[in-house]
């Protein structure tokens, strides 16, 4: 069972968004998921109603709807309430440190964590936020500079992060 699942969700919609349908679900404290529909460590189905006019949810949709249209300049205000371990939202919160068109790697984001052994754990952590684009987990890439794994998959990681002015060959 996922934590979201034993979560008081106080509402969910699905919007959409140029690189495919976006679940975006709240609790009472704020935005607690943003998973594209096929992605790696999806949820699921979710214990609440269906709200598009939620505060958060529609925050959220509203700054969604900027950065499809200026990823550079838009930044996410809506607050967040992404369930994890500390350690997950440590590197979640770091994550966020990241500004649009800027990468780092897997070590860097461990050792800015102080954890300069960790980069699997920081890796495991990256791969399990559950507020993509939102936390931009889709900016940390390999020591090599290369494209690593995204939840989301790796096309919508080399888009992301294109809109970013950061283009990005999809490996063959």
């Amino acid at each position: 069972m996922n934590t979201l699942t034993r979560l008081p969700l106080t509402a969910q919609a699905v919007v959409d968004s140029p690189l495919g349908p976006l679940r975006l679900a709240a609790t009472a404290h704020g935005l607690a998921g943003c998973w594209f529909n096929d992605q790696a460590h999806h949820p699921g189905e979710l214990d609440a109603p269906e709200n598009p006019r939620d505060r958060f949810i529609a925050q959220a949709r509203s700054e969604l709807d900027r950065y499809w249209h200026d990823a550079v300049g838009t930044r996410f205000m809506v607050r967040l309430d992404p369930q994890g371990t500390t350690f997950q939202r440590a590197v979640w919160q770091a994550l966020r440190a990241i500004p649009a068109g800027r990468t780092l790697s897997y070590g860097d984001l461990a050792r800015q964590l102080g954890k300069p052994l960790a980069m699997r754990a920081v890796g495991a952590a990256v791969g399990r936020n559950p507020l993509g684009i939102i936390v931009p987990c889709h900016r940390v890439l390999g020591s090599d500079g290369s494209l690593t794994g995204y939840a989301g998959g790796l096309h919508r990681k080399v888009d992301l992060l294109g809109r970013e002015g950061r283009p990005m060959p999809l490996a063959a």
